[in-house]
């Protein structure tokens, strides 16, 4: 519709084409294309009379002055299937075309094709139904291309991209928890470094991700989603994906004797370990009822892991601070840590170790279980547990869901990091290079390796290979994922700094 004054004077109005009108001030910005032969409105004669004297008198008084150039009204009109600027003045009225018909320029990275993956298993296999009722419909309306695969069995997503011709995809799409997320984006670092000819059973140096991989939270805790997006909330994401928004996200190696084990974001050795394993043998449970039987089993027989951890300080470390903490020996780690460049290492009974690239934030968490962690700042969280009552442990956990300093304890010890070298101690002693135990290590791949007295790794939500020595390093913006980096909040409403 028109805005402004409406007359009946303007029925009468005649049109001519725009190139006709060059020496008048043009009404649009520099987007906006003259057509070579303008058309008429569909409401208006081939051929309409020009304006009678009367009728102009009427058109000087609604426009205040006598100017026969003066405007009446102006609008956006669709002539010819095309979206016109229309402009009426006293003495005509004058039409040039929109271009670009859509804002596609406020998007440059606005993918048109996409690789989807969905594990129809995810949490309470609801992921299809995600996809297609809530996401499937914004990618059509989009005029994204889709190639989707429903996966059938563990790793088929893996499979996929080590096969798929990536060069036609724009993106790829994953719609599950956070152990599908960490396949793909396994899956999407280890066809780089295979195409890029890099030895990966040696000390080598990644290669980015071909991609940016879009994550669409279909999981139980969605705690990758949760930290890129700030929420789960499948549309969201979806809309990230259709604008472009793109955000460098650092990711970990996983090695052990210079073999890579696996790409991630996140990892827990000890109780975070040991609870997802428990959770793994009672599938058959419904996923909420499965995890807290796996966390209070776990939490009853709770037990350290003694092992030794080496560290190597980022650049402008230090030991988090903690409510209630100055003692001389604090103190001194502090300085260690700022001293770059040189390895520190303890040795003792710990309940539970994790290393975090990303702030793994979750409903669970809102804080995030790693708070002083960001997505792309090329370190990560080594936060130690020693042995403690059971009690205090619960304490400890129990802070994660709320306000409080979660690291405030003397037993609790945070790091910022570079590169950590984790080794337990297995049923005969500390392990070491020559053990015959590990002396075809090398010719394992993907299976999991049973060393008695050893414990799982919880590599995002997934179980990692068992090892007794296990090397994890920061690579600075090695993935792109579709999102926005949030806002850091005061409080425990997690908020998304984009939509």
């Amino acid at each position: 519709m028109f805005e402004g004054r409406r007359r009946a004077a303007t029925v009468n109005a005649w049109s001519e084409p725009q190139d006709s009108c060059s020496e008048r001030q043009p009404v649009s910005d520099a987007r906006r294309k003259r057509p070579a032969s303008a058309p008429h409105l569909s409401c208006t004669a081939a051929n309409p009379p020009a304006l009678s004297q009367g009728a102009r008198e009427i058109a000087a008084k609604c426009t205040g002055v006598g100017g026969p150039e003066e405007q009446i009204c102006r609008g956006i009109f669709e002539i010819e299937k095309r979206s016109c600027d229309v402009v009426l003045t006293s003495s005509r009225l004058k039409w040039t075309t929109i271009e670009p018909e859509t804002p596609a320029g406020f998007f440059p990275n606005r993918p048109k094709s996409l690789k989807v993956i969905v594990n129809p298993y995810s949490h309470k296999k609801e992921a299809k139904q995600v996809y297609y009722e809530q996401v499937a419909p914004l990618f059509k309306l989009a005029d994204i291309k889709t190639d989707i695969t429903i996966t059938e069995y563990e790793g088929h997503a893996f499979s996929i991209l080590k096969e798929c011709d990536i060069q036609e995809f724009d993106g790829v799409v994953c719609v599950g928890g956070d152990g599908t997320v960490s396949e793909v984006a396994h899956a999407l670092l280890l066809r780089a470094q295979i195409d890029a000819g890099r030895d990966i059973d040696s000390n080598f140096t990644p290669v980015r991700a071909p991609l940016p991989l879009g994550i669409i939270p279909a999981g139980s805790t969605n705690i990758l989603a949760f930290s890129v997006h700030g929420l789960k909330h499948p549309g969201t994401a979806a809309m990230h994906i259709i604008m472009g928004n793109l955000q460098e996200v650092d990711v970990c190696t996983f090695s052990s004797r210079n073999r890579l084990l696996q790409f991630g974001f996140s990892a827990m050795f000890g109780f975070g370990g040991r609870t997802l394993a428990l959770a793994e043998k009672h599938r058959w449970m419904p996923s909420n009822q499965r995890r807290e039987f796996a966390v209070i089993k776990t939490l009853t027989n709770l037990k350290p892991e003694e092992c030794e951890l080496s560290f190597l300080p980022s650049k402008n470390s230090h030991l988090v601070e903690q409510e209630g903490k100055g003692n001389e020996d604090e103190m001194n780690a502090i300085e260690q840590c700022n001293d770059e460049g040189k390895w520190q290492s303890m040795q003792g009974h710990f309940l539970n170790v994790s290393i975090m690239a990303i702030p793994c934030l979750c409903s669970m968490a809102p804080r995030g279980l790693a708070p002083n962690t960001r997505l792309d700042d090329g370190s990560m969280s080594l936060i130690a547990v020693r042995n403690t009552s059971r009690a205090d442990f619960i304490k400890h956990l129990k802070r994660y869901g709320n306000l409080k300093n979660q690291f405030n304890f003397p037993f609790v010890e945070t790091y910022t990091v570079q590169e950590v070298k984790i080794r337990s101690r297995i049923k005969y002693g500390w392990a070491d290079e020559t053990s015959e135990e590990n002396a075809d290590f090398r010719s394992c791949r993907s299976s999991v390796i049973s060393l008695k007295g050893n414990c799982p790794w919880n590599v995002d939500g997934d179980l990692m290979e068992e090892t007794s020595e296990v090397h994890i390093k920061i690579h600075s913006q090695l993935i792109t994922l579709y999102g926005r980096n949030i806002e850091e909040c005061d409080d425990s409403t997690v908020k998304c700094s984009c939509l």
